[in-house]
């Protein structure tokens, strides 16, 4: 089916090929490491991270930490402080194919960590001064912004279903937000608090934040410079567990089965910590710690995770990225990034087309994935906007696995809807006709009806007051 208007066109996705129509495409689906440093002038390193063959080398990146991500399979971010002008920043673009910055957005104040939910349709933004910023893609309307803490949002990230969003701060708090009350005008005025719940226990600064499978069941474990973990229940809102460590936890990384989790600490170590078992504070670490490995010599800054093979990646002061058998905790692979200190990792899964031995760096393969990059982040809300009161953010053939995701924003939609609505007038007075056929059918049925019920009225009356008379006659005439 294909849609044509005035100002855009819908094709519809064309029906998956059996294996044997697909016999010219080898579609291999690789997990591809970065990572990215603070230093001026720095880079973003992009490595396979099962053979070890490094990509590209994406210029021009000074990104803080928690401020690297990829936007669905279609360019990567990153926010940028600099630390001579601590009043200004940017957030860049890069398509997967090129290493030059391509897009540049100058938002209202320095952003320092990023998100962006899963098919990513919109990219949040924590600012300096405590506020959060909610970007569409497509279009970079700044849809909504508001006051979220009292000092500098720390780390973001959204939830498995992408309706919640978890903010942790430089005041020690941690805040979850649902989207719906965000978007919800009259609920949010009406509320005195923004957020679902805010937990204040952690005393300084909160480095990391991490989010559980589960859905609104999920549990959250946040890290914080007071050298604790502490895991909170997204359903109750409390404090299921508090874990004192040795030194301060800069990182973390959930293990998928959520047993366990990883905290990557300034002494260079990587504690193991356990969710779900007891564990006294007989061993050398303290209650519920299990163990720990590291070959850092320096602090551990950044830990992701990769499901497929059960790999924990790792990135140091000492500007190196390790990955980790978990098992075996012996490292299996390292990868040099020659520009100081790492500070972010990211493990992307990407399906590259490899049909004709084409290389992942090699531009002409990366044509295929369409990287078209959207227009930059706006400063402020436009307000004179006809169409501000829309703010639902609509994907549309957005298949998480596919190369090329495509996009419409909630501009475009509503102006769809509205043509359709011109187009279908005439069938929706066909449509009125009927209803108001059917409305003056039943009416007649209930004059009818009434007709019949006031005709036996009037009978039994009749009938009631002749048999009155007839028995008052007699009455009389008996005396």
């Amino acid at each position: 089916m294909i849609i044509h208007s005035p100002l855009f066109k819908i094709t519809a996705l064309p029906p998956l090929q059996c294996p044997s129509q697909r016999s010219t495409i080898a579609l291999t689906r690789m997990e591809v490491v970065l990572a990215s440093t603070s230093v001026d002038g720095g880079t973003i390193g992009c490595w396979d991270l099962h053979t070890g063959a490094e990509h590209l080398r994406y210029k021009s990146c000074s990104s803080p930490s928690h401020g690297l991500l990829p936007v669905g399979s279609r360019f990567i971010a990153s926010s940028q402080l600099r630390e001579s002008s601590a009043s200004s920043g940017s957030v860049l673009f890069w398509s997967w194919s090129k290493s030059q910055v391509e897009v540049k957005s100058f938002p209202a104040e320095p952003i320092k960590p990023l998100a962006a939910n899963h098919p990513g349709t919109f990219i949040a933004g924590g600012g300096l001064s405590g506020d959060i910023y909610l970007w569409e893609v497509e279009t970079g309307r700044l849809l909504k912004k508001w006051r979220a803490h009292f000092r500098a949002v720390t780390c973001l990230v959204f939830s498995e279903d992408d309706s919640m969003l978890i903010s942790g701060s430089e005041d020690g708090c941690v805040r979850v937000w649902s989207l719906f009350m965000i978007f919800d005008d009259v609920r949010s005025q009406q509320a005195n608090n923004l957020y679902e719940y805010s937990f204040s226990e952690h005393t300084l600064r909160v480095t990391d934040v991490v989010i559980g499978y589960g859905g609104c069941n999920a549990i959250i474990v946040s890290a914080s410079e007071d050298r604790t973990c502490k895991v909170w229940s997204l359903s109750r809102g409390n404090l299921l567990r508090n874990i004192v460590f040795p030194s301060i936890i800069d990182t973390i990384a959930l293990d998928p089965a959520e047993h366990v989790f990883y905290a990557g600490s300034r002494d260079g170590k990587i504690f193991i910590a356990a969710l779900n078992t007891e564990s006294t504070a007989t061993n050398k670490y303290g209650m519920h710690i299990i163990g720990s490995f590291s070959n850092h010599s320096m602090a551990v800054t950044c830990l992701a995770y990769s499901m497929g093979e059960n790999l924990l990646i790792s990135g140091s002061e000492d500007g190196m990225v390790r990955v980790w058998n978990v098992r075996t905790r012996n490292i299996v692979r390292m990868f040099r990034h020659s520009k100081g200190p790492v500070n972010n990792i990211l493990v992307v899964r990407r399906e590259t087309d490899y049909s004709n031995q084409v290389s992942f760096n090699v531009q002409a393969s990366s044509r295929k994935q369409g990287a078209n990059l959207p227009p930059p982040l706006e400063k402020y809300a436009n307000s004179t906007d006809e169409d501000s009161d829309m703010k639902t953010i609509i994907s549309l053939g957005g298949d998480r696995r596919s190369a090329d995701v495509s996009y419409l924003s909630s501009r475009v939609i509503s102006n769809y809807i509205k043509e359709l609505q011109h187009q279908g007038t005439a069938a929706a007075s066909e449509m009125e006709m009927d209803k108001l056929t059917q409305d003056c059918q039943r009416s007649m049925q209930m004059v009818n009806q009434w007709k019949e019920m006031y005709g036996n009225l009037h009978q039994f009356c009749v009938k009631e007051l002749l048999d009155g008379g007839r028995a008052r006659t007699l009455d009389e005439n008996d005396k």
